[in-house]
């Protein structure tokens, strides 16, 4: 199914690589005329400094090296081009050199002008030469490795776009040795393709590229069957499946969006608006354009000219791949496939989970990386779970609870740090809510965006027992450079009973050093309202029970701090 997306996908963008051709940097063109006459070394390269980005064309596939020695047909890098490298290897480079002169001869293309003038350049030692001397680059290309290509002077495409190479590459992939099959992946025949293109962008994988589809074990020959015979796919269909992957992986793609470890791809089985918005969705944006991802969630309800969601009766089936590396290969973290409709819905439901009170210069709308990097150590990236990332992907793509282990990492990140951050709070909300309205459909309580006042459960009455007393502690010692949260949040969170007979305690000594009697009197006349929900101090609250404590605490607190500033 992965795969028969992918090649949908790559039939209908007909601006992808033809069969046979990749997309390729090739900062540097050696341009010769129609004799093969050295003319100029052409910088593709724009943009200033060490920010200068080269220039992207289509050319043929690169082949797959190891430790031997493999030219690409009419580019390469200075050393199979030109002999020329910053090892100092001149056997191997001579090696290198014919290897790449014979990939071209190969194609039977001397009556192409421009194959027959690289060829002339490159049998001309003068010639050469003349590129070596001509530019200051060359210390730049040969230690970069940078690529090289050939372009006519007549002419502006490359030589290895020219009509005749582009058929002849065709041709020699069609043509392969090998007894056409039934394609897996197109129902068609074809020959089946023996080594799967590399796919490359994979955040964490090898430069080079790794394999989604690969059999390279001595168990896979038992019925006569090496690589990619065991699973047949076409030539066609492997080139378009990992081309359009390579497509959807690249950095510039609007595609794409990094989740946890897992780098993550979409695509719609026809161009579809949530194409371009799915990445702003989740993504942080970026510091030029801080409101990118309110303006994307606003656009996911309604249509910023007509005001109606344009996504609500749209069939379209949408995918969503997570790939993470894995050694030599490409893991599949997650697999999502539904209607733009039914992904829509399930988005909305995510972001209206995640809905809490907060400061008015706090965004309205959290990004997947600021929820995840809230439940790390230290707040760092590096230290979220490789594996929570892609399952909290999951559960918001299918409308379900978030994992498990998404509340108790936020909940031993708030103990451990002793802060309710506006993350950790929405987080923990969104992960209760969506709890409880899947186990409870009929009898639902959800915890509310603001204080709740019948809202029954102990834990939550504890979480607003506990704002009320810090803050008693607070008006009662201005200044104070540490409070009960400090010292006793993760006690009075999980094992309430060893903790609050001491806290009511030290509530009566705080509130007699209040000067505002009238305010001493609110304030006690707030903790009867509240205990008088509470028959007893349980000796344990239960995870779940944590989680509505810590909304309890955030929610009074935001209340008791927004009557102040009222005041």
């Amino acid at each position: 199914m992965i795969l028969q997306a992918l090649y949908e996908y790559y039939g209908r963008k007909p601006e992808l690589p033809a069969l046979g051709f990749e997309e390729k940097e090739i900062p540097f063109l050696i341009v010769v005329d129609e004799q093969g006459r050295f003319v100029q070394l052409e910088d593709t390269r724009e943009g200033e400094g060490k920010k200068k980005v080269p220039k992207r064309f289509f050319v043929p596939q690169a082949v797959k090296r190891t430790a031997g020695i493999a030219a690409n047909v009419l580019w390469d890098n200075s050393s199979y081009v030109l002999g020329m490298d910053a090892k100092g290897k001149p056997e191997r480079l001579k090696e290198q050199t014919r290897a790449f002169e014979q990939a071209i001869r190969d194609l039977g293309l001397e009556d192409d002008a421009g194959v027959s003038a690289v060829l002339a350049f490159l049998d001309s030692k003068e010639e050469k030469a003349k590129a070596l001397e001509a530019a200051s680059s060359w210390p730049e290309i040969l230690e970069k490795g940078a690529n090289l290509a050939f372009r006519l002077q007549s002419r502006s495409e490359l030589v290895c776009q020219h009509e005749m190479v582009r058929t002849a590459l065709t041709r020699r992939l069609t043509e392969a040795n090998a007894d056409p099959t039934v394609c897996l992946v197109s129902g068609e025949e074809d020959a089946p393709e023996r080594l799967h293109p590399p796919i490359k962008g994979v955040w964490g994988g090898q430069p080079t590229g790794a394999n989604i589809v690969s059999f390279n074990l001595d168990a896979f020959n038992s019925w006569g069957k090496s690589q990619g015979d065991n699973a047949p796919v076409g030539k066609r269909a492997a080139f378009a499946y990992t081309t359009a992957l390579n497509h959807l992986l690249a950095k510039d793609s609007k595609q794409r969006l990094q989740v946890g470890d897992a780098s993550t791809v979409f695509w719609a089985a026809q161009a579809n608006p949530l194409e371009d918005l799915l990445a702003d969705l989740f993504s942080e944006p970026p510091k030029d354009d801080p409101d990118r991802n309110t303006r994307a969630v606003e656009s996911l309800y309604k249509a910023p000219h007509t005001g109606a969601s344009v996504f609500d009766d749209d069939g379209t089936q949408f995918y969503v791949l997570g790939l993470a590396p894995n050694a030599a290969r490409i893991a599949v973290r997650y697999w999502h496939v539904a209607t733009v409709r039914e992904l829509a819905r399930h988005i909305k439901q995510h972001f209206r989970d995640l809905e809490i009170i907060h400061a008015p210069s706090e965004k309205p709308y959290l990004s997947l990386f600021r929820l995840l990097v809230c439940t790390a150590t230290q707040g760092k990236s590096e230290n979220i779970p490789p594996n929570l990332a892609g399952e909290f992907m999951k559960s918001i793509l299918a409308g379900i609870p978030y994992p498990h282990s998404l509340l108790q990492a936020a909940i031993r990140r708030i103990r451990a740090d002793r802060e309710i951050t506006y993350p950790r709070a929405a987080l923990v909300k969104a992960c209760l809510n969506r709890q409880t309205r899947y186990s409870n459909p009929d009898n639902v309580k959800e915890l509310t965006v603001a204080l709740d006042d019948t809202q029954t459960n102990i834990g939550y009455r504890l979480g607003r027992l506990f704002a009320v007393l810090e803050k008693i502690q607070e008006e009662a010692n201005p200044g104070i450079n540490a409070t009960i949260r400090d010292r006793y949040y993760g006690a009075a969170s999980s094992t309430p009973v060893a903790v609050f007979q001491t806290l009511m305690r030290l509530k009566n000594h705080h509130l007699a050093k209040l000067e505002n009697r009238g305010r001493a009197v609110n304030l006690e006349r707030l903790i009867g309202e509240i205990v008088d929900g509470i028959d007893a101090f349980p000796p344990i609250l239960s995870l779940a029970d944590q989680g509505h404590f810590t909304i309890g605490y955030y929610h009074q607190r935001q209340a008791l701090f927004t009557k102040t500033d009222r005041s």
